[in-house]
């Protein structure tokens, strides 16, 4: 067996589930050609690298991410830090040989995104990006029934990524909150997503209008490191990024859309999914019953509703976590679904899942949203690519 070292920047709960990931593979995907062991964890943070050592066994421990990249033992990095510093250190572990494994959206701007996945095809490394909800087995069939003409041509669709995370006014005035480090707040954080499933799903946004608002305009300050949910009796800073977006959207291929991301949806937890109707069917997903695929197929097209297929081995990745349908999975696997690809990525030099040309595609969505919403109009995608 190949070893492969690898090592992760960034040690807050992405470093965690990209760490078990790594961790699980031999587990699930046990003919793997290469098994990747675990070299070195950076953080910030203090201590934080040291505790990831502890628990999970690192060789190596550092503060300084750039201590990391000297260490001639890592050949592949897991980026999961805060957005603002995916730009600058994605694109100097691509420069420095090593393999990349990238949480979305890379970066705050499309040129982020774009700057990482330069500096990836200038040292020939693979790029994975951190698109996981498109590793769900449901999904993966869902783009297997689309692809197959199964309820016609597309007409309309809606994909939908609320939650409730900063529905709280006390949630901390963390990174998230901010321009400078959060950008776009929720478009970078959900929307993103939602965008790529969009484009794994239905194939490329041709053209948007958009509108954005923040709905809690003043937060508590935090101190030290912050998650999505926490919470601060700190001075009032003001947020500076945005809570909803609403979009309206033509794909290339004639269908239509929407998108609406909030991070703000009171009584919505990890609301994630989407609906898809064609001329001959429909099909659904809802990403907090993951193994849940709402399909309606047919003769008819009038008064038929919806049979509910449970995920299971044939759709997707299913069979290397499961025997049999209606076996529940979880979040993590679809983490350790796309460490896989990762790694197959490496050992066959050609990508499996999403890669940085899928990040740059939906940050120039993003950046179009942006757009948009600053010029009250439809915006062709490509004008901000």
């Amino acid at each position: 067996m190949n070893h492969l070292g690898v090592a992760v920047i960034g040690f807050g709960w992405m470093g965690h589930v990209h760490t078990r990931a790594y961790l699980r593979l031999r587990h699930h995907y046990p003919d793997l050609a290469i098994e990747p062991r675990l070299v070195a964890v950076a953080d910030a943070e203090p201590g934080r690298a040291e505790a990831a050592a502890a628990q999970y066994g690192f060789a190596t421990a550092t503060t300084d991410w750039r201590e990391l990249l000297a260490d001639p033992r890592v050949e592949a990095v897991s980026v999961t830090t805060p957005n603002f510093l995916h730009r600058e250190i994605g694109a100097a572990v691509a420069a420095t040989g090593r393999h990349l494994w990238i949480e979305k959206p890379v970066g705050l701007t499309g040129d982020d995104a774009r700057a990482v996945a330069a500096a990836a095809a200038a040292a020939g490394v693979q790029g994975t990006v951190g698109f996981n909800y498109r590793s769900a087995p449901a999904v993966a069939e869902a783009r297997a029934l689309l692809a197959a003409g199964a309820i016609g041509q597309v007409t309309d669709a809606r994909f939908r990524f609320a939650s409730d995370y900063a529905a709280d006014p006390a949630g901390g005035l963390s990174w998230r909150f901010t321009r400078s480090h959060g950008g776009a707040g929720v478009l970078g954080d959900l929307a993103s997503h939602a965008v790529d499933l969009a484009r794994h799903l239905l194939g490329e946004i041709d053209a948007l209008v958009a509108d954005t608002s923040t709905v809690i305009g003043l937060r508590p300050a935090v101190t030290g490191a912050a998650s999505h949910f926490s919470r601060a009796d700190g001075p009032p800073g003001p947020v500076e990024n945005e809570d909803y977006l609403g979009v309206l959207l033509r794909f290339a291929s004639g269908a239509r859309g929407t998108l609406t991301a909030s991070r703000v949806a009171v009584g919505e937890q990890n609301t994630y999914g989407f609906e898809i109707h064609g001329t001959r069917g429909a099909l659904g997903w809802d990403f907090r019953r993951m193994g849940e695929l709402a399909v309606s197929t047919g003769d008819s097209v009038q008064s038929r509703s919806y049979r509910t297929v449970f995920a299971g081995p044939g759709h997707g990745e299913f069979a290397a976590f499961q025997p049999g349908a209606g076996i529940p999975m979880s979040y993590d696997d679809t983490k350790v679904i796309e460490a896989a690809g990762f790694l197959r990525s490496i050992v066959e030099g050609k990508p499996h899942g999403a890669t940085l040309a899928d990040a740059v595609a939906a940050a120039a969505a993003l950046d179009a949203m942006l757009d948009s919403v600053r010029a009250g109009a439809w915006v062709r995608t490509g004008s901000a690519a």
